[in-house]
């Protein structure tokens, strides 16, 4: 079996020890707990209350809070009464970075604190430094001396602590050895706790976050890689991507990053970090943790073959090899097909949810970025569609179809193990139901031998299964070992009615075999019991771009990568981030960080090409990657020096005129 996960093919929840917080219990088995953080100063005791209890009615189970000095840590003791008074008994927990003084006071106060293990001690000034063995090992026994002290006042007030790595607040000993990697969020992590292991504290809770979701899974696997092999066990787990943002892309960046490794068993509490109030992050975190609330057997599927080891490397990011097929494959960027399967027929009109505005005055088509590249229609359209659009229709409307040029078939196992049916001398799309009770070993096997010679089939894998996605990653693994190299189109859909639901389902199924390299393409689907209800094809266009983004699979907008605020935050992170959206939104491919302070400047925007950082009360910083650009902009001109930032590195251009 893999380290990280109980079992390749079935969701089985990775065994982890239990800690207590208060009066609720984390790992071993116990519920996934949902919390999140405040956003209000610490220091205003009555908004910090009511804002707790706003996050406690709409379900947190522990709610966060910062203590970035002592005077702020002092007052959680009020904040605490105040909350007990009015009868919540809910765990709270100070975050904490610089000031290991401040967690001192909390950890006698709260019942867990949060450190981060790259600025509790160390120091970050981005500076490349050699560090001998010798001179390393005398670090760690500064970090030793100067951490020991909060964990013996933890153990002896039987105060919780999470120890949460943070990918772009590595410390600068850290990166000089391991570089800004998985791998140096990990021994960066483990570091703190061979210390706590050495006092027998074992109260810890841990979390490897990052706003790139592909380095957050990868961070956690080899985590849990490192405790089994050093340890021979594993503490629970906090899931979070940080600074995801708000709104759809921070959803489905959330829904994509902690999605993944529930989907491996992986995780024992989850927090959403979004730009938007912190009780709006707890619907999110429930929808995400639902499915898996009903025990392992809930997510069985007997009929998925065993298998002990991916023939992929899960700690790193490499996309499966394929041949192409007219634009899908090889080195093409994954395709999005939309589906109007439920529509008699299409008009133009209706192509502009996809991404195809038509001119009539010019006779041109207008084509965006996020426009689909395939659509799945009950019939061939009737006019002529634009250069870049295909057409998939059922066998027997293709066989019909007056242009088999840019209309294509897709066909079940029986219609393609026929060969009596003509077929597409260019491309057929083959379905397969991963693993179910209809299709029998020996006729899957008799279609993976029929594809593997057939060089104008893509596989389109989806599953019935309840646990469809390891069903269909244990399809991807038969056509690596088999060596089937042919495209795949991953088909997911959704019968939920609401459009969150639908978007954390279709990232969560998608996106956990994105990360891992899997995938040529995807299609989504709503299968509404009501049939009067229309699918909301701009809505599920927008999702499936939006995954395949926050996957770092294919392009096509900008990237904002924006902390959640909380009672550093020096300026309104919503409405600034919405004001530098709306300048900023058609860079595609350009990633910005908006940065409530310096704890969030430029570590968390490591993967940011630039940074709005707040650095004093309306003075911003501007950041080119992590070099310091302009200190001390008032921030009424801040986006207007942040557009001229842009300009002056080439990375503006002007918002297209058709747009």
């Amino acid at each position: 079996m893999q380290s990280y996960c109980t079992s390749a093919t079935s969701y089985k929840r990775l065994p982890t020890r239990v800690v207590k917080v208060g009066d609720i219990l984390i790992g071993g088995g116990n519920p996934i707990r949902v919390q999140t953080m405040t956003t209000t100063d610490t220091m205003n005791t009555l908004a910090t209350v009511e804002q707790c209890i706003r996050c406690i009615e709409a379900g947190a189970e522990l709610v966060r809070i910062t203590a970035p000095s002592k005077k702020e840590a002092e007052n959680l003791q009020h904040i605490k009464d105040e909350l007990r008074k009015m009868g919540y008994a809910t765990p709270l927990v100070a975050d904490i970075h610089f000031t290991p003084n401040a967690a001192e006071i909390a950890a006698r106060i709260v019942e867990k604190v949060r450190v981060n293990p790259g600025n509790y001690v160390d120091k970050k000034k981005f500076e490349q430094i050699e560090y001998s063995d010798v001179e390393y090992a005398e670090e760690i026994e500064r970090i030793r001396e100067r951490f020991t002290p909060l964990v013996l006042i933890c153990k002896e007030y039987g105060t919780a602590m999470r120890i949460g790595t943070n990918h772009g607040s590595l410390s600068d000993r850290i990166m000089s050895r391991y570089g800004d990697t998985a791998i140096g969020m990990v021994e960066s992590a483990m570091e703190f706790l061979r210390i706590a292991r050495d006092e027998d504290y074992h109260n810890i809770v841990l979390s490897m976050k990052s706003s790139n979701p592909q380095v957050m899974v990868q961070a956690y696997r080899l985590l849990i890689d490192h405790m089994m092999n050093e340890f021979g066990e594993c503490y629970p787990l906090h899931l979070g991507v940080t600074e995801a943002g708000d709104g759809e892309d921070g959803r489905i960046k959330s829904a994509i990053g902690i999605g993944t490794l529930l989907e491996d068993g992986i995780g024992d509490t989850v927090r959403v970090s979004l730009t938007e109030d912190p009780e709006f992050e707890i619907p999110v975190c429930k929808h995400l943790i639902k499915r898996y609330q009903y025990g392992d057997e809930h997510l069985a599927a007997n009929k998925v073959p065993a298998l002990e080891k991916f023939p992929f490397d899960p700690f790193s990011y490499k996309r499966r090899h394929s041949f192409s097929i007219g634009n899908i494959g090889a080195d093409h960027v994954p395709v999005v097909i939309a589906d109007y399967h439920k529509k008699s027929s299409v008009n133009p009109k209706d192509l502009e949810s996809i991404g195809y505005v038509y001119n009539e005055q010019t006779d041109k088509w207008n084509i965006a970025d996020t426009a689909a590249d395939y659509f799945f229609s009950q019939n061939e359209p009737s006019f002529e569609l634009p250069g870049t659009l295909k057409v998939i229709l059922q066998y027997s409307a293709w066989t019909i179809a007056s242009n088999k040029e840019v209309c294509f078939p897709i066909l079940n196992e029986s219609e393609y193990l026929n060969d009596s049916l003509q077929k597409s001398d260019k491309m057929n799309f083959v379905m397969i139901d991963c693993y179910s009770e209809e299709t029998s070993q020996a006729q899957l096997q008799n279609v993976l031998r029929t594809i593997k010679l057939d060089s104008t089939a893509v596989i389109c894998l989806s599953s019935t299964n309840k646990n469809a996605v390891q069903s269909i990653r244990r399809m991807f693994c038969e056509l690596i070992i088999q060596g089937i190299n042919n495209p795949v189109i991953q088909i997911c859909d959704s019968n939920f009615s609401s459009k969150e639901e639908s978007l954390i389902h279709f990232a969560v199924e998608s996106g956990a075999l994105l990360i891992d390299g899997l995938g040529d393409g995807i299609c989504f689907g709503f299968h509404y019991s009501d049939s009067a209800v229309d699918t909301p094809n701009d809505f599920i266009n927008s999702v499936a771009f939006g995954i395949l983004q926050a996957a770092r699979t294919r392009i096509s907008k900008t990237e904002y990568i924006s902390c959640p605020s909380c009672g550093r935050t020096l300026f309104d992170l919503q409405e600034t981030t919405a004001k530098i959206r709306a300048v900023t939104s058609h860079l595609k491919g350009v990633k910005i960080a908006v940065m409530g302070c310096i704890v969030n400047g430029p570590g968390e925007m490591a993967d940011a090409d630039f940074g709005y950082v707040g650095s004093g009360v309306g003075k911003i910083t501007l950041y080119k990657g992590k070099e310091v650009v302009k200190r001390n902009v008032n921030s009424e001109v801040a986006v207007e020096e942040l557009v001229n930032l842009l300009k002056e590195n080439n990375a503006w251009v002007e918002v297209p005129v058709n747009s």
